[in-house]
């Protein structure tokens, strides 16, 4: 099996447990920016066709990632925001229109759908981290005028996994639309339209993909991809982008009519390296590993005293993120102190949020675990 620390050779001490945020790269997508780095320098775009070779190739990885039919409805777009405002821009809504959501949803998967308020759309939101069955509070919210259900597959700061089959199933008997933000789970668990089939996913590449920020797979179910309105243009999501002088034009038939302009070659270089090692891996082996080391630090948090999991405890509610706090201390102190001893975490919710990957090594879980029980005992 591939040698992971040679990948991740991360500093004497550091234990990064933060993939639910900004994921560090490993070590060969470092190397595919040096490379395409240094090339710039030396050569400028001379071999720019060998650039987008590489960028079919990404689109093709993209495509494996999802199971989506074809590489050809992968667009590339700067981040999930974008795709997520080309959802809500482009969908013909008419007054009295209707989108369930998730109530303490990440910024990103709520303000999209609150200003369509203008345009006469309701924004109904469900509380799911209270809910004994979070899909079936979804489902009821459904309703005479419902067009969308805009969700994120992994919650933020609870980390809870939703049952997107179940939920994309509900979406089809309705006829209501699934708008997925996966970014809290590309990478992490598998994705699979044939067993999802989402009319949405979108999720930027700088958290479980290993990749840098600015980069992210948008898709659009293709039998609707036509219906949704365009609001960016330009040059490259012409039918015929490479041809500079004529006057008359359709927008691209596939997923290119959403990258209005030139592309982020920096980022599909980056990319394209940090989807190979996942490819290398395998998805079974990511889940396997990555659930591994959520239970391992569950139970070794769960012997805290005053311990309280944010995060489900049922296995098949979680992901790659646990979130917790301490009976009797600050979350946001015992965060920062973490942080000062380089247990790189987040804050989220109030509550601290560890969230390691695959390749996280046995001591980085207990030397995290280990500096929280220091801070606790002062």
């Amino acid at each position: 099996m591939l040698y992971l620390p040679s990948e991740f050779p991360h500093e004497a001490g550091l234990c990064y447990l933060n993939h639910a945020a900004v994921a560090p790269w490993p070590r060969r997508t470092a190397e595919a920016v040096q490379r395409f780095a240094f090339e710039n320098m030396t050569r400028g775009a001379q071999h720019y066709p060998d650039w987008m070779t590489v960028e079919r190739r990404l689109r093709e990885r993209l495509a494996w990632l999802i199971n989506a039919p074809s590489p050809d409805d992968i667009a590339l777009v700067k981040n999930t925001s974008e795709g997520l405002s080309f959802v809500a821009a482009g969908i013909d809504w008419q007054a009295g229109d209707r989108v369930v959501g998730i109530a303490d949803d990440f910024p990103s998967n709520r303000v999209v759908w609150e200003v369509l308020a203008e345009r006469g759309v309701s924004f109904d939101t469900v509380d799911i981290n209270a809910a004994d069955d979070p899909e079936q509070a979804l489902i009821d919210r459904i309703q005479p005028g419902t067009r969308l259900i805009a969700v994120s597959s992994v919650h933020f700061s609870s980390g809870l996994r939703l049952d997107l089959a179940r939920l994309s199933q509900a979406c089809r008997t309705h006829g209501v639309l699934l708008c997925v933000d996966a970014i809290q789970s590309l990478g992490a668990i598998q994705f699979d339209l044939s067993e999802v089939p989402a009319d949405f996913v979108v999720a930027d590449g700088h958290k479980w993909l290993l990749a840098p920020e600015g980069l992210a797979v948008f898709y659009v179910n293709p039998a609707i991809r036509d219906s949704l309105r365009l609001h960016e243009f330009g040059w490259a999501m012409r039918d015929h982008p490479g041809d500079y002088g004529t006057s008359a034009w359709q927008p691209a038939p596939n997923a290119r009519r959403f990258e209005c302009g030139s592309p982020n070659m920096l980022g599909i270089h980056a990319l394209d390296a940090s989807l190979s090692l996942l490819q290398e891996v395998g998805f079974e082996d990511i889940e396997r590993m990555l659930r591994g080391h959520v239970d391992a630090l569950w139970e070794q948090l769960a012997a805290i005293p005053g311990m309280r999991f944010i995060t489900p405890e049922d296995p098949a509610r979680r992901a790659g993120i646990l979130s917790f706090e301490v009976e009797g201390a600050d979350s946001a102190e015992l965060y920062h102190q973490l942080m000062a001893r380089e247990v790189i975490c987040a804050n989220r919710g109030g509550h601290v949020r560890f969230s390691p990957h695959f390749y996280t090594r046995a001591e980085t879980l207990s030397g995290a675990v280990e500096h929280l029980k220091e801070i606790l005992a002062k």
